[in-house]
C-alpha cells in the first residue's frame, strides 16, 4: 500500500489529485489534508459516491499548513497509523496554497513556502527512505517572476546551495521591504505580485530539500492555469469567463503531480511543467515545447 498525504486536498486541484491518485494506484491510501473537517468529510463523501472502490482508502486529516500546532497534531495521527500497520509514508504532495493581495506577503509566504517546509520536515521521518517521493505544487508564476529579477537575485533563486536559513532571511527582508513600502524592482526583485515571489522561493526550497534528502525523489511542478476558487476572481477581474481566460478544469492539473508521484523516469530536485516535462525555474516554458535539460 502506498500511503500519500495531500495538503489542501479537500477542493480544487488538491481534490482532483486525491481522486487521480486513487484511480491510478489501486493500492494507494490518501490522507486528505483539510483545514476544515466538515469540508473534508463532504469532499470525501462525494468521492465515495462517485466511486465506491475508494472506500477505506481515504482519511480526512485536519491540517492547516500555516500552523505549527496543526501540523504537529496531524503528524501524531499519521505516525500512530504507521506504527499500527508497520507501513511507511510513500508520498507527500504539498498542494496547499493561497493567492492574496501584495500587502499580505507574510501570509502568502506562511502557506506557500513555510507550509511546504513545516509539513515536509515533520513528515519526512515517516517516509520510505528508498522509495519516498515529495511533490511541491508551485506555479509557472515562479519562473515568470525570476525572469524579471536582476542577475544577482536570479543567481540566488536558482541555486541548489541556498540553505533554509538563507531563504528565511531573504523572506524576512522581502516582508520588511513590503511593510516599509520599498521598491522591489530597485532591489532587483522584478515585478509582479507576491504570489510569484512565493512560488519562486518554493522552487528554490525544492532544490534545497533535494540536496538534504538525496535518497528521496523531491520535485516541484506547476499544475497549469486551472479554474479554482483561487483563480476564478482573476477571470472575473478581466471581464472573462474562466474558459475565456484560458483556465482548465482541475483534472488537467493532476498530470504533472501524478507523474512525479509514480513514474520511474522522474528526476530529483527538478521543476516540471504542466505537461510533465522538465522546465527551467528562471523563465517560463510553454507546454508542448522541448524540455529543459540543464541542471541548477
Amino acid at each position: 500500500m502506498k500511503k500519500i498525504l495531500v495538503t489542501g486536498g479537500n477542493k480544487g486541484i488538491g481534490l482532483a489529485i486525491v481522486q487521480k491518485i486513487l484511480e491510478t494506484e489501486n493500492e494507494a491510501f490518501v490522507y486528505m489534508g483539510s483545514r476544515s473537517i466538515d469540508r473534508g468529510d463532504a469532499s470525501r463523501n462525494n468521492l465515495l459516491k462517485q466511486n465506491s472502490s475508494f472506500k477505506g482508502r481515504i482519511e480526512v486529516l485536519p491540517l492547516d499548513v500555516s500552523n505549527d500546532h496543526s501540523v504537529t497534531e496531524a503528524f501524531k495521527i499519521v505516525d500512530k497509523r504507521c506504527r499500527a500497520d508497520g507501513k511507511k509514508l510513500y508520498g507527500i504532495v504539498n498542494n496547499a496554497g493561497v493567492m492574496m493581495e501584495d500587502s499580505a506577503l507574510e501570509d502568502v509566504l506562511q502557506v506557500n513556502v513555510y507550509g511546504i517546509y513545516r509539513v515536509s520536515n515533520k513528515f519526512i521521518p515517516l517516509m520510505d527512505e528508498e522509495k519516498g517521493r515529495i511533490v511541491n505544487i508551485t506555479s509557472a508564476a515562479g519562473p515568470s517572476f525570476v525572469s524579471t529579477c536582476s542577475e544577482k537575485q536570479k543567481d540566488f533563486l536558482v541555486s541548489s546551495d541556498i540553505s533554509w536559513e538563507s531563504l528565511e532571511s531573504f523572506m524576512d527582508k522581502c516582508i520588511d521591504l513590503r511593510k516599509s513600502g520599498g521598491d522591489f524592482s530597485r532591489e532587483g526583485l522584478g515585478d509582479g505580485p507576491c504570489y510569484g515571489l512565493s512560488k519562486a522561493i518554493a522552487n528554490t526550497l525544492t532544490l534545497n530539500m533535494a540536496k538534504i534528502y538525496p535518497k528521496l525523489k523531491i520535485n516541484a511542478c506547476t499544475p497549469g492555469f486551472i479554474e479554482t476558487d483561487m483563480t476564478r476572481p482573476m477571470a472575473k477581474a478581466w471581464g472573462k469567463t474562466p474558459e475565456e481566460a484560458g483556465m482548465k478544469e482541475p483534472s488537467f492539473g493532476t498530470v504533472a503531480p501524478v507523474f512525479l508521484l509514480f513514474d520511474d523516469s522522474v528526476g530529483h530536485g527538478d521543476y516540471y511543467g504542466s505537461d510533465a516535462l522538465r522546465s527551467p525555474i528562471d523563465r517560463y516554458r510553454s507546454p508542448g515545447t522541448p524540455p529543459f535539460t540543464n541542471k541548477y
